[in-house]
């Protein structure tokens, strides 16, 4: 019954908005307002149309927020877009911690099927790794992996018997050497300790070449990383006898990683990675914030939730400030923000350069909009610290970690950090995973949905139809959170996605 409501053509998401959002394609004619129709020029879909006039310069608003100024007049039902909005400069009122406010927490907080390390942590999923030092031994890495890979014509599955093991995986890279040693290695550093010491892999190897910048020895001692890890350099056998040893070490350990059972532990042991990739105009109606949704029963259940990629939060970092729990990790926020304007103003670039050309053909015009829409994946609860990027994510609750906006190389970040489940927004149909946590795709529009079913775990789409709540789509991803935490497996890992993605941020100059 739901889909047969009388929608109307646009969307308008606050009363203090100069524009409204097409929920459809507007033609020349279409009423958006009492009195106001759409000029001339046809309006695609997720796109903006002016409902009042703005003068030039003037700041345009959407979320109640200055996404933009008008660079030239614009009259009402006039498509706002590149063409007449552009960045500018406006002050900001960060407001230390006006709105934080207590958690309300459940009182029978819910459960999910993980698994127990021996260290206490809790894994969603179960996997062995490979870790690569430098690019060098990126191959070697990988002829070890394909080894236990399943054959898709022959169907022979290596780990076959060993059916609590989900995978060996590989986890290569393009640095590590021809860098300098300082920020730039200790970044990598403490990236792929991250993954070294993840939950979701229960044995890992860790190969170098020999002669590279990142020298194991050193990472590993800087690291603290021993126990289940173990260190191969090619130059100290060959390529052949690395892989010998590496194929060998994997099947000592099958019988051990496959000793991990499943068993009911609370759902604050999820630390979920916050991510949003390939947006489009629907992003901050429908999918990012039914996610913040379930960002907030997370919390609210106490777990942790990881909101990341400053660029896209650079023109809304005020509103977080406001939730702080005090003036210094506000303050941690600003001050990333302004080393993101420095870096990019170093390299000759700007921070409106961040939305892609997909962004903007989906209705997104500037960084201020997207990042908008972007930190609605965070809901509304106290933000409670502020984290380096691949820094270890201790606290609980929401937590932001400092990253670029490229999708992969934050993601990368995020699970380095800890987290155990990654949950990707998209509305032009990014196709992602970052393994060893498992990815759930959560689509902004029916359309793009129904294009890439296979890709897509949650159709957000039925937001904007008016066949479900913001509300009820959140508790809807919630569930899965939980359903995929216990080891329902995603449509990006039935793809067999995750391991290509791993993209540790590379800083500095390639020497």
């Amino acid at each position: 019954m739901s889909s047969t409501i009388a929608l109307p053509p646009v969307i308008r998401l606050h009363p203090g908005d100069g524009v409204v959002i097409a929920r459809i394609p507007l033609t020349p004619g279409t009423e958006v307002a009492p009195g106001i129709s759409v000029g001339e020029r046809r309006i695609p879909p997720g796109h903006k149309v002016a409902i009042r006039p703005h003068a030039k310069g003037e700041p345009i608003r959407r979320y109640g927020q200055i996404i933009g100024f008008a660079t030239d007049a614009i009259e009402p039902g006039a498509w706002v877009h590149t063409h007449n909005c552009e960045m500018g400069d406006f002050a900001r009122d960060y407001a230390w911690g006006q709105d934080a406010k207590p958690t309300d927490y459940v009182d029978v907080p819910a459960s999910f099927m993980g698994i127990r390390r021996a260290d206490g942590r809790v894994a969603t999923r179960n996997y062995i790794g490979i870790i690569t030092s430098v690019n060098c031994s990126a191959h070697v890495a990988e002829l070890i992996a394909r080894q236990f890979e399943k054959n898709p014509i022959t169907g022979d599955d290596p780990l076959s018997a060993w059916g609590n093991v989900d995978g060996v995986v590989a986890l290569t890279h393009k640095t590590g050497c021809g860098m300098t040693m300082d920020e730039p290695l200790r970044l990598l550093r403490r990236t792929l300790a991250g993954f070294a010491r993840h939950a979701n892999f229960s044995h890992v190897i860790a190969i170098g070449l020999g002669c590279e910048v990142n020298q194991l020895g050193p990472m590993l001692e800087e690291q603290r990383l021993t126990g289940r890890l173990r260190s191969m350099d090619i130059q100290d056998a060959g390529a052949r006898a690395t892989v010998m040893k590496g194929i060998d070490f994997v099947k000592e350990v099958l019988a051990e990683s496959n000793a991990a059972k499943r068993e009911a532990v609370p759902a604050s042991e999820l630390c979920v990675a916050l991510q949003c990739g390939g947006s489009d105009g629907y992003s901050g109606i429908t999918a990012n914030p039914a996610l913040g949704v379930a960002s907030d029963l997370l919390v609210r259940h106490g777990g942790t939730v990881i909101l990341s990629e400053s660029p896209e939060t650079y023109g809304a970092e005020h509103l977080l400030t406001r939730r702080a729990t005090s003036r210094e990790v506000g303050q941690k926020l600003v001050d990333v923000m302004h080393w993101w304007e420095d870096y990019t103003a170093r390299q000759g670039a700007e921070m409106n350069a961040n939305p892609s050309p997909g962004n903007k053909a989906g209705g997104l015009t500037t960084i201020l909009e997207k990042s908008l829409g972007a930190m609605a994946k965070a809901g509304t609860t106290n933000l409670v610290e502020v984290y380096r990027y691949a820094e270890p994510v201790t606290a609980k609750g929401f937590v932001f970690m400092d990253t670029p906006g490229y999708d992969p190389v934050g993601a990368t970040g995020q699970v380095a950090g800890g987290a155990n489940l990654v949950c990707f927004t998209t509305g032009r149909g990014s196709v992602f995973g970052m393994k060893p946590a498992p990815s759930i795709k959560l689509a902004t529009n029916t359309t793009m949905y129904d294009r890439l079913s296979e890709d897509m775990d949650i159709n957000c789409g039925t937001v904007l139809t008016g066949g479900e709540s913001v509300q009820a789509c959140g508790e809807r991803i919630f569930e899965l959170m939980l359903r995929t935490a216990s080891g329902e497996p995603t449509k990006s890992e039935a793809l067999g996605f995750g391991a290509q993605e791993f993209a540790p941020w590379m800083l500095g100059a390639t020497m």
